[in-house]
This record gives C-alpha cells, sequence and structure tokens, in this order.
C-alpha cells in the first residue's frame, strides 16, 4: 500500500510538472496597432491571465464581464493582471476596440488575428483560459460558466502564495 502511494505521490508530480510549457513566443497587436510580444507583457511579480476571447463569443463576454467585477480586489490581493486576447478575425476584428470601451475594462487587450496564438496554444474553443507564471502556463481552462471565475480566483491565490 506504501508503495502505491509512493506511486501515486511520484505520478501525480510529474503530471504537474509535465503540463507546465512555455508561453508561446507570439507577437500581437495592441488595440491601438502597435505590434507587442506577449512574453514582454506578462506580469514579470506574478500570475497573468491570458484569457482568449472574441466579441461574437457569448459565455467569453460573460466570463470577462465577471471578472472585471472582481477585478481591482483580485488585483489587490494577489497582484494579478489579465490580458485578453481577442481572437476576432478580419471580419469582426474593428468591432474590439468600440466593445472594450463601451465595456470599460480595465484589462489590455490584444488581438490575435491570425490566430497565431490560439493556435499555439491548440485552442480548439474560446473562451481559453490560461494562468500563467514566470513565463510557464501552469494553468488552463476552457469555456465559462457562471462562477468559473470563483474557481479561477482559487486557484490564483493559490499560486500566488
Amino acid at each position: 500500500m506504501k508503495n502505491f502511494i509512493l506511486f501515486l505521490t511520484l505520478f501525480s508530480l510529474s503530471l504537474s510538472s509535465y503540463a507546465q510549457q512555455d508561453l508561446p513566443n507570439v507577437d500581437l497587436t495592441s488595440i491601438d496597432g502597435k505590434s507587442v510580444n506577449l512574453k514582454n507583457e506578462t506580469n514579470k511579480d506574478g500570475i497573468t491571465i491570458v484569457s482568449l476571447w472574441a466579441t461574437w463569443c457569448v459565455p467569453c463576454l460573460k466570463e470577462l464581464d465577471a471578472i472585471n467585477e472582481v477585478y481591482v480586489d483580485w488585483q489587490d490581493e494577489t497582484n494579478v493582471e489579465l490580458i485578453a486576447v481577442s481572437v476576432d478575425d478580419s471580419r469582426t476584428v474593428g468591432r474590439v476596440k468600440s466593445l472594450v470601451n463601451g465595456k470599460d475594462w480595465d484589462y489590455k487587450v490584444l488581438l490575435d488575428k491570425n490566430n497565431d496564438l490560439k493556435r499555439a496554444l491548440n485552442a480548439a474553443s474560446i473562451p481559453l483560459t490560461v494562468l500563467v507564471k514566470d513565463n510557464k502556463i501552469v494553468y488552463e481552462h476552457s469555456g465559462y460558466s457562471p462562477g468559473a471565475e470563483l474557481e479561477l480566483y482559487e486557484k490564483i491565490k493559490e499560486l500566488s502564495q
């Protein structure tokens, strides 16, 4: 029995270390049209939430709105930063800036017009929420349901310690 527990412990440790991958080195565009490298934009002193979303994705908007309501508190308590990366294509990317301004989100918003980041993360669907620490992906969650932001915050607090 002790050997089995030891095996499970070692196995779970290997899975958690295996799960960490480098944040892709991808150039994106700010909503003001400037080229930025995602790795240079992450929080060097803590956790960065990278949220892939689109203007047409209702669950994405609900998730970002829900986080926006508590974002200032999250920042005060954990120093977390959020980068909202729009994966809108050439047909819908023009809506991003006005939507962001209308929602008054306090996030850094970047554009992934060619889906380079989405492909690099193997994102089959959005919203995709990724937690990054020291330019390593330490947590990933796909989809959104009400209350998921609370689970996300618990993970942020755990990783911030």
